[in-house]
């Protein structure tokens, strides 16, 4: 080609470019005004409505007309943040494409003539022009940017108003917590107040010398206030330690670190077959949780985009004892979030006490059910800004349940009073987003939460939420929860590294290894060793004190299940169900592999003599 039609074709993509940089710029400011013009919260008939439904709280097809409306203006935001998005992308790419044409047209241009033939007033005026040309695009460029950063998120407004409630637990001035449940009466917020009063009787902290649960600044962020009652059916029960390792409260059992204290745990059994399955119960609705356990009931729960559930079965028989639908829970969304396949609505396993079984789900949504199945109280505390779907686990302790809430948005974390949902307290942390679930440690005589996340493992006061220590140790999407054994925590994550700390002097790290890090499932530390799984199915013991590694054993699944300890042995079950057995010691000895019949996710449940195990389908009682 020669050097005219280069000129030639450098001068067209310089005019289509330009054409369509003012273009897409011309789109980008209207939308801006367009969305400026028409807010989310100034819909008149959004605000006719609502102020009717507050006359009529119990009109269920005003409500459904408002959930409409909310979902209408749902799509309009997204779609106008879609084009805001694309056209900021696209602009750029078109600002690039006319800058480098211009450059190739200017440099063509300056060589056609001989030099001597360039008067003063040519070189004026092609100087003119490239200013002004520049000038203007950059001006257009620069009024489409602004436009589209100063785009605002009225959705976040609109959230509070319409969807969900105050993650803060504080009313906005119209809320559905008003609007679908009704105001209380005085006689309701005087048994809110006397409730309250008696809730929360510390008995192992006061004995330790716990400190006061005033709010106030702490080292890791704010403490907030205590959260209005959103219900008051419920009272404390009498904590004892004990009763926590009799039961399998919680993920991963006793505090949340993977050791049960059962025994006579058996190792062979076939699913396919019913060899040792005492009985086995498919469940009604999806979940990746595992069970828990409560005297002789099991609970579980699970949701998908028509509802959320949870259930609770004898679990000596696997009789269906009651399933309650999960309801009615003020400030709940009225569209369920997106999540993925392999997380759905309901990840997090339940915690269990002697009053009530807890519940969290994806939405946000967290409940509180009796043990006969009775709904005691549920709040909502902001859909998670998650773009798997929330995971962390519930904890529960001392009539206290600890949340774990990292998102999008910030890191939070919040203990709540287990009588009726208010807010003991309310931390921000300066952590991302994480899976992780918070476990408990004994230092000193004080209970701690310690929790992992992008970039710092971290102590939190039980009573308080202080923060106590943090280490910055993680980095990426935090999935392993933490062990803890003889006064060291162990962390883990694929992309970090694998560390013991102690947490009474966590300024160095006891030992840190690169060879082997989890991804998915939790370690688990026990008389001096500490074990871990990897998602592509290699088990590894270390010294817990040295990180010397003591053995490695590679099997042929992935595992994303957490490694637990039972009665002097080690499970865990990869994603084809095939539970492998090995003795908790030195030895890596593999005792036993048997196979569930269908894929595994969730950790076992344990009590005397036998263990349960959750698979996509079905939920197993096994035993001899």
């Amino acid at each position: 080609m020669d050097r005219e039609n280069k000129i030639k074709v450098a001068q067209r993509a310089m005019l289509i470019s330009g054409i369509f940089c003012g273009v897409v710029a011309l789109l980008l400011i209207l939308n801006f005004w367009h969305m400026k013009q028409h807010e989310p919260l100034e819909s008149e008939v959004i605000e006719a409505l609502v102020k009717r439904l507050s006359q009529e709280p119990n009109n269920e097809v005003l409500k459904e007309e408002i959930r409409s409306f909310d979902l209408l203006a749902r799509k309009a935001y997204f779609t106008s943040k879609w084009q805001v998005k694309a056209g900021t992308w696209l602009l750029l790419i078109g600002g690039i494409v006319l800058a480098v044409s211009m450059k190739i047209y200017t440099d063509l241009r300056a060589g056609i003539d001989p030099p001597e033939a360039l008067t003063e007033g040519l070189l004026k005026a092609r100087a003119n022009a490239q200013y002004w040309l520049f000038l203007s695009g950059g001006l257009i460029l620069g009024l489409s940017l602004v436009a589209g950063v100063l785009t605002n998120d009225y959705l976040k407004d609109y959230d509070r108003m319409a969807v969900t409630a105050e993650p803060s637990g504080e009313q906005s001035d119209v809320e559905v917590i008003d609007v679908f449940g009704g105001e209380q009466s005085a006689e309701n917020d005087t048994a809110d107040s006397q409730a309250n009063e008696g809730a929360g009787i510390d008995q192992e902290e006061s004995q330790e010398g716990a400190s006061d649960e005033s709010a106030g600044k702490t080292a890791g962020g704010t403490v907030s206030a205590p959260a209005p009652a959103v219900a008051s059916t419920a009272s404390s029960v009498s904590f004892n330690p004990e009763d926590f390792k009799l039961n399998h409260a919680t993920f991963r059992g006793y505090m949340g670190l993977g050791v049960s204290f059962r025994k006579n745990i058996p190792v062979d059994w076939n699913g396919p077959s019913g060899q040792n399955i005492k009985w086995k119960v498919a469940f009604s609705k999806p979940g990746f949780n595992s069970p828990v356990i409560w005297g002789d009931k099991i609970f579980i729960s699970g949701g998908d985009k028509n509802g959320l559930v949870v259930a609770c079965y004898n679990r000596n028989t696997g009789q269906l004892l009651w399933e309650k639908d999960v309801k009615d829970i003020p400030g709940s969304p009225a569209v369920m979030p997106k999540v993925t396949e392999d997380t759905g609505y309901a990840a997090a396993s339940l915690a269990v006490d002697g009053k009530g079984v807890y519940a969290i789900f994806a939405n946000g949504d967290v409940v509180a059910i009796s043990l006969e199945g009775k709904q005691l109280w549920g709040r909502n505390l902001g859909v998670p800004k998650n773009h798997y779907a929330h995971a962390s686990s519930l904890q529960v302790w001392n009539n206290k349940i600890v949340v774990q809430y990292d998102t999008h948005t910030g890191g939070r974390m919040l203990a709540l009073n287990t009588a009726n949902g208010e807010s003991v307290w309310d931390v921000k942390r300066p952590v991302q987003i994480s899976w992780a679930s918070p476990a408990l440690i004994k230092v000193d005589g004080k209970i701690q939460i310690v929790t992992s996340a992008d970039p710092y493992v971290m102590g939190h006061d039980l009573a308080t939420g202080e923060e106590l220590w943090k280490v910055e140790a993680m980095m990426g999407e935090v999935g392993p929860s933490i062990a803890f054994d003889d006064g060291l925590v162990f962390a883990s994550q694929e992309y970090a590294r694998t560390l013991a700390i102690d947490p009474k002097s966590p300024e160095t790290y006891v030992w840190e290894d690169d060879e082997y890090m989890s991804e998915v499932g939790s370690p688990v530390a026990h008389d001096g060793l500490m074990y871990m799984a990897t998602s592509f199915g290699v088990v590894v013991c270390y010294d817990a004190k040295t990180g010397e590694k003591q053995w490695e054993k590679e099997f042929d699944n992935e595992i994303y299940s957490s490694p637990v300890i039972a009665d002097g042995k080690l499970y865990i079950i990869d994603k084809e169900g095939i539970t492998h057995i090995m003795k908790a010691d030195k030895s890596g000895t593999v005792i036993a592999e048997p196979e569930l019949g269908e894929p595994g996710f969730a950790i076992p449940a344990f009590a005397d003599g036998v263990l349960y195990l959750r698979g996509t389908k079905n939920l197993y009682c096994i035993g001899n």
